[in-house]
């Protein structure tokens, strides 16, 4: 039986090995006056704690422990294995990665190394069971993380002989692997496994190939390694995890993933973790709205039960090219909207700021000045006692929601390597586009993975679903045809899991579900633009919408026509598409459109299966509620710099900050927070 967090996490990476003893002592005062619970430690510190190869050096860490325990504050012991010590990388040195370009990496970098190196895992697993053996009687121990950011692809020899023999366990024989990666095409017919060589720039992926990524002579291959290397990051992570486990069975286990982070599926690591945690760097430019589908993917990756944030900063970042200061409030008001997007913790990188190196402009919760007499120490202060006072049942709440977007690492790796039609097809801008319409209408939304049960949604939202199982496409023409709403977008249903096309016409996997034939696609280069026009005669859309990058030639076969196309050749025929299926409906957007279409046609659609906002707001206020047993939490986020009002429901609500009765009319400061608890049946 794993143990439960119990309370709400708040503190940060702390890194005493990189400061003098005396500092200690400080360094835990301070944190009793932010009211920290929980510390990550010790991320980097492999070369503290093993100096050489038959040598171990726990001593610092065993003081560090012994004070933390004293003091009552949490750890989460994190495994050193992100950055392994020099005299490993010396004496091991094929430990080191290879890269795209063929080039072997020296020392000197982070996450450097080779993930199926068989050295590497012999002494991050050895290292890991050390470190489980000493601590595993500490009871603030709650919670193991590996590693730090897993990331790095090798293309190594090893790896090249491990890709092999997962292809093998995937595909059986050689001849089914010609078939699954086309091979006939060019006359790269394979006639052994050794034939097999992982794709990189010295093979067959094009560098550069679209200006902003690589490209691909057979994306099936290059799909399929990263497909490799994803499982092999699993493999290694799982690999230390086994030798924790044989210490502490009971105290659960994370990573630290990064939201977006195109090389690994999340969603297949995710699956051996006992907590799922991210890492939340937004830019100053990010719109809330996006910052919102990262955490709720995140929550996705964890089948609907609360996250952790587990890395975020207190101010600005260091690694962009304008570091900007977070504005007042916006600390506060972002860590408040992980937590009600299902987050039980806000924990930052780091506690105190590095002296040197390439961090030490990385903001911190104690800054250079040494002290948290700063803005951003008062507002850490206020977040840390409203922390400490939140119900504890919000930890068991989750989110709900009726509406589901697909998100699918291989389709967005495959859709990308494609040497067509478009180098400005993006992937993660058109999901978010499609979650964004339903972010500003306040419908809750899960983004889950493309093996997720559906049953139970009334919308699912697949943008730009190129690549398509059978399984998958029979999936969703089941649940639409047991009434729900499907909304699918250019380029979907064109390729199986292969990237074979599928034949009988474009849209492929999803033909007859929509009920139109794609005839032909027209890639529009960024100064070509078109328009959608509503159709007369239907009641989804109305007036004209701007388009571009994409914009689909097609013809109806059963689908009504909600709007058709402004302009050029196609002018008239259809742009966006409904289509009765068994007892549910099927959307189909042929085009790239700005966003009144989206929030007009998902607003439209929401209505019709009777989704209605969490809250009635203004623009700008971002609303979600996480329930536990007999009770709801409700989260009003004004993202406005300026102050904005609104009016509760009927009913009794207690303010969960503040602890006192609440009704009426509310006036919410820019920035700032509401977080109300209603008691409900069921």
């Amino acid at each position: 039986m794993k143990k439960e967090i119990t309370e709400f996490l708040y503190g940060g990476d702390y890194n005493p090995d990189q400061w003098p003893e005396d500092v200690w002592e400080n360094d835990i005062a301070l944190m009793k006056e932010l009211n920290v619970n929980t510390v990550t430690l010790p991320v980097f510190s492999w070369a503290n704690l093993q100096p050489a190869e038959d040598q171990f050096n726990f001593g610092w860490l065993d003081k560090v422990m012994d004070l933390l325990l004293a003091n009552q504050i949490n750890v989460i012991m994190a495994t050193p294995t992100a950055a392994q010590p020099a005299w490993m990388s010396r004496k091991y040195p094929e430990m080191l990665p290879v890269d795209a370009q063929g080039r072997r990496h020296k020392h000197g970098a982070r996450t450097n190394f080779c993930v199926n190196s068989p050295d590497y895992r012999r002494f991050s697993g050895q290292i890991a069971a050390k470190m489980a053996e000493r601590y595993q009687s500490y009871p603030n121990l709650i919670l193991w993380h590996i590693s730090n950011e897993y990331g790095t692809y090798c293309y190594c020899d090893h790896c090249a002989q491990k890709f092999r023999e997962w292809l093998q366990k995937r595909y059986g024989s050689i001849e089914n692997l010609n078939h699954a990666w086309y091979t006939n095409f060019w006359g790269h017919t394979l006639y052994d496994w050794e034939d097999v060589v992982p794709p990189s720039h010295i093979s067959s992926l094009i560098p550069n190939a679209f200006g902003n990524r690589d490209g691909a002579t057979n994306q099936s291959v290059a799909v399929d390694y990263n497909r490799f290397m994803s499982d092999s990051f699993l493999s290694c992570m799982e690999n230390e995890m086994a030798q924790i486990r044989k210490f502490t069975p009971d105290i659960p286990i994370t990573t630290n993933l990064m939201g977006t982070f195109k090389p690994i599926d999340y969603f297949r690591l995710s699956e051996a973790l006992d907590y799922v945690s991210w890492d939340n760097y937004p830019s100053i430019h990010d719109p809330a709205s996006l910052i919102a589908f990262k955490h709720d993917l995140t929550r996705g990756l964890a089948k609907g039960k609360p996250f952790l944030l587990m890395e975020q900063t207190p101010n600005q970042q260091n690694w962009q090219p304008y570091n900007t200061l977070k504005r007042p409030g916006v600390m506060r008001l972002w860590s408040y909207q992980a937590v009600a997007h299902g987050a039980n913790s806000v924990l930052f990188f780091q506690w105190r700021q590095s002296l040197g190196a390439c961090e030490k402009y990385h903001a911190a919760m104690v800054p250079h000045a040494g002290h948290l007499n700063t803005r951003i120490g008062r507002e850490l202060k206020e977040l840390g006692d409203e922390l400490a006072t939140l119900d504890n049942g919000l930890l068991q709440a989750t989110n709900r929601a009726k509406v589901a977007i697909l998100f699918d690492w291989p389709n967005w790796w495959a859709a990308e390597y494609s040497s067509g039609p478009s180098k400005d097809i993006n992937y993660v801008r058109i999901v978010h586009n499609y979650y964004r319409a339903f972010y500003k209408q306040n419908i809750p939304v899960d983004v889950v993975s493309a093996q997720a049960d559906l049953v139970g949604y009334d919308i699912v939202v697949a943008p730009m679903l190129y690549m398509t199982s059978a399984d998958l496409a029979a999936r969703i023409k089941q649940f639409v045809t047991d009434g729900g709403v499907f909304v699918t977008t250019y380029f979907s249903g064109i390729a199986n899991e292969n990237d074979l096309v599928i034949t009988g016409g474009y849209p492929g996997a999803f033909r007859d579900l929509l009920g139109i034939w794609v005839e032909e696609t027209d890639a529009l280069s960024p100064e070509m633009r078109n328009a959608v026009v509503a159709a007369d005669g239907q009641n989804v859309l109305s007036g004209s919408y701007d388009c571009g990058i994409i914009c689909d030639v097609i013809h109806t076969e059963g689908a009504k026509v909600l709007a058709t196309f402004g302009q050029d050749f196609y002018a008239g025929q259809p742009a966006v598409t409904e289509n009765q299926y068994g007892q549910g409906r099927a959307y189909y957007v042929a085009t790239d459109s700005e966003e009144a279409l989206l929030d007009e046609l998902m607003g439209s659609i929401c209505k019709l299966v009777q989704q209605e906002p969490v809250l009635a707001v203004p623009e700008g206020v971002e609303v979600t509620r996480r329930y536990a047993d007999g009770a709801a939490f409700t989260f009003v986020l004004n993202h406005n710099a300026t102050e904005t009002t609104f009016s509760l429901p009927d009913g009794e609500h207690t303010d969960a900050l503040r602890q006192a009765p609440i009704s009426g009319d509310i006036t919410l400061k820019g920035r700032d927070v509401l977080i109300f608890c209603t008691q409900i049946k069921g």
